[in-house]
């Protein structure tokens, strides 16, 4: 039996083991039906802690589909809150700073990157205005590509809620322009401290909040001129606060929440 913590924040949830002193082994397999809501748990994405050298612990990150990802920020504020305020987390996407606030966290995500090949795209373009289009979008701009950790798209709209993010969503994720696949984010100003964000999440689909994608969406609006530095993102979930300064890392503020804990036989997971 191992213990198991089901957390959300912004109604992105997530199942989190605590690998730290007894290992675990995670396959694809294990992460799709700890992931399933009707054979499993159930969550957006599955959270391993385990053990590292300068780090309070290294978080991984598995998707629905079974897919391990890079970076996770409503992941990292509700892990942040089991590890305790001042916590260094370490994922593949680099090492995060958290502090801990009245009903969540302040992450300090990093620094976003818009090289082509940190995207990554599959041949060199313009991040900051993608020659590219797909049938049903008509962005006010062009979109923009940036890297929090994991890749994204964003796209910004008249009117965020008007798209078929179902449709758009996934054949955007897919598309051979993008080699490790995307998310993508469907984005309206509201004013120039506020946006309204809806995120198609690479390997797990649309999603209630995405903070990576609020971090990349703050990011464009930013750097495009649009917003101002200190800003909020309201997603369908409910709303993060953000910052960012060119050259310097985006810190993230939002709530965290425990759901409720338990115990696991993983051996008697079945599809």
């Amino acid at each position: 039996m191992r213990r198991f913590h089901k957390m959300h924040g912004l109604g992105n949830d997530f199942v989190v083991l605590d690998a730290r002193a007894q290992p675990l082994a995670m396959t694809a397999e294990r992460a799709r039906l700890l992931a399933d809501r009707h054979r499993g748990i159930g969550c957006d994405q599955l959270i391993l802690l385990e053990p590292v050298e300068g780090a309070t612990a290294r978080m991984r990150i598995f998707n629905p589909d079974g897919g391990e990802v890079e970076a996770c920020g409503n992941a990292t504020r509700c892990v942040a809150t089991l590890l305790g305020d001042g916590a260094t987390i370490e994922t593949r996407g680099g090492r995060l700073e958290a502090r801990l606030t009245g009903d969540g966290a302040t992450i300090s995500m990093g620094a976003p990157r818009f090289d082509w090949d940190a995207i990554p795209l599959a041949y060199p373009l313009d991040t900051a205005a993608l020659p590219v289009a797909w049938e049903g979008l008509a962005p006010v701009r062009p979109p923009m590509a940036v890297n929090m950790g994991n890749p994204h798209i964003v796209f910004f709209v008249p009117d965020c809620d008007a798209v078929d993010l179902g449709a758009v969503g996934p054949a955007i994720e897919t598309d051979p322009l993008f080699p490790a696949r995307i998310n993508v984010n469907i984005a309206t100003i509201t004013a120039r401290d506020a946006i309204r964000l809806r995120v198609w999440e690479r390997g797990a689909g649309a999603t209630l909040a995405c903070g990576t994608g609020a971090c990349a969406t703050a990011v464009a609006a930013i750097r495009a001129g649009l917003c101002d530095p200190v800003l909020s993102v309201t997603l369908p979930g409910g709303t993060l606060r953000l910052a960012w300064h060119a050259g310097g890392p985006v810190q993230m503020t939002g709530p965290a929440r425990y759901v409720f804990g338990g115990e696991i036989d993983l051996e008697a997971l079945a599809p």
